[in-house]
């Protein structure tokens, strides 16, 4: 529950980063929180006469930053951690389909508590989960993962995923781990109906997220943007993440990724795509001039050898971009505060060197630029007054830090920062590296416990 509007929180001493247009800063200012709202940021001491102060943080030798958003995720994969280490995306999927193919209800309610512990314990407080292994009688999947972000007080979208090309179509996942296209079109557009909230201080929210071109038709596809267009929500996919991918589209359809998705509805201000590693000068432009946005992920991309997203063309063409941790199976840390070294560091190996990114655009990618991708600009992903008080306090006076002047620098060219709150809603869920709603103790046991029980399944089949 969010905190009533007429208590405020105030956070004093700090330095702040609002990540608004101006990129605003203070090296010693203050937040006001009232009730799940930004009240006031300034610089100096809060005011004097502020009424009903139920709590005072002396934020001394902190960075307070927006919340980290999350743009990409499969939270299923956490039960599948550390496997196909050595695999390109292809062969990496055609090794691990057949184990996620026998992802049940249990299994998946305690990944996502995986997933979401580790996200928020390292400033995420907006999350989002691509989902779209339903195998066929597998139980509510949606409902235990809205649950489990429900239980640790995230902020989250749904991206209500669908896969109806399977082997026997020319696909990559098991006959029995797809739906019918009739099937994924009823089942999300109920999911939608069900969980979806349009409200300014939404905490769950879901989008029509088909899987990507090499698991779904091109009805699904042209049929699942319609359905978002008319239920009022956002579109989510996969594209342009691997050479294999474009030479898939041409084969195919007769035209590469971004092509193919415009043909299908598959391009707009209401979309966004994970990795959009392959794309040429006209595809950016494609992106920039529909507002289409993309979820960066670095780290998977690396791990599974797909190449280095040209982000730095993509902001100069206008495209928003966010980060995203991607799932646990690509990228084990299951962390995105990691992700702001890792975009600034990996993209300096691309065309622009030492000019592709700076700390201050990677910590914008990772709060505002989130926002932008899942369409709540207007709510978060910045520090001012009337936004949602989605606020992370992070601990830059230890060994780790304190020799670097400039907090933001740290936070983005060093080690992962410790993190003494975080608040989501204007509640905090995170006190000194723990987490206040769950048991994390708890959630490592279940964790493995189902990791290893579907190891069991799968080896079985």
């Amino acid at each position: 529950m969010a905190p009533s509007a007429d208590q405020r929180i105030v956070i004093e001493n700090c330095a702040i980063a609002t990540v608004d247009a101006s990129d605003t800063e203070y090296a010693s200012g203050y937040l006001v929180l009232a009730g799940n709202r930004i009240e006031s940021v300034g610089a100096g001491n809060a005011p004097d006469d502020l009424e009903n102060v139920v709590r005072r943080i002396d934020a001394r030798g902190h960075l307070a930053t927006p919340g980290l958003v999350n743009t990409h995720h499969h939270f299923y994969q956490w039960i599948t951690r550390g496997l196909a280490t050595d695999h390109n995306l292809f062969n990496w999927l055609v090794a691990l389909y057949p184990t996620w193919a026998r992802i049940d209800e249990q299994m998946t309610y305690a990944a996502a508590q995986g997933s979401l512990a580790m996200m928020a314990r390292g400033g995420v407080t907006t999350a989002m989960d691509h989902h779209y292994v339903y195998p066929q009688g597998s139980g509510d999947l949606s409902g235990s993962i809205i649950r489990a972000a429900a239980e640790m007080g995230v902020r989250f979208t749904l991206a209500r995923g669908s896969m109806d090309r399977s082997e026997k179509d020319g696909g990559l996942p098991p006959d029995f781990a797809v739906e019918t296209l009739e099937g994924a079109l009823a089942a999300t557009e109920e999911t939608v109906k069900k969980h979806h909230d349009a409200s300014f201080d939404a905490m769950t929210q879901v989008a029509v997220a088909p899987c990507s071109p090499f698991s779904v038709s091109t009805e699904l596809l042209r049929q699942g943007a319609e359905l978002a267009r008319r239920l009022g929500v956002r579109l989510h996919t996969h594209g342009s993440e691997t050479v294999e991918e474009e030479k898939f589209c041409h084969e195919l359809f007769g035209m590469g990724p971004t092509d193919y998705f415009e043909s299908t509805g598959w391009l707009g201000e209401d979309v966004w795509m994970a990795h959009c590693v392959h794309m040429n000068d006209s595809d950016i432009a494609a992106f920039g001039r529909t507002k289409t946005g993309v979820a960066h992920c670095p780290s998977s991309n690396a791990r599974l050898a797909a190449g280095i997203a040209r982000v730095p063309d993509m902001l100069a063409a206008g495209v928003p971009v966010g980060l995203g941790v991607d799932g646990t199976a690509s990228n084990e840390s299951g962390e995105l505060h990691t992700e702001l070294r890792n975009a600034l560091l990996i993209n300096r190996l691309g065309a622009h060197r030492e000019a592709a990114l700076n700390a201050r655009q990677a910590l914008r990618l990772g709060t505002y630029g989130g926002a932008q991708v899942l369409g709540r600009a207007g709510q978060i992903g910045s520090l001012e007054p009337g936004k949602l008080a989605d606020v992370v306090l992070w601990k830059m006076d230890t060994l780790a830090h304190a020799s670097i002047a400039d907090p933001v620098t740290a936070l983005v060219f060093g080690a992962a920062a410790p993190i003494t709150a975080s608040f989501v809603n204007g509640r905090q869920i995170v006190d000194s590296g723990r987490l206040v709603t769950v048991d994390e103790d708890a959630i490592a046991r279940s964790t493995r416990e189902e990791a290893q029980r579907l190891a069991r399944i799968a080896a079985q089949a």
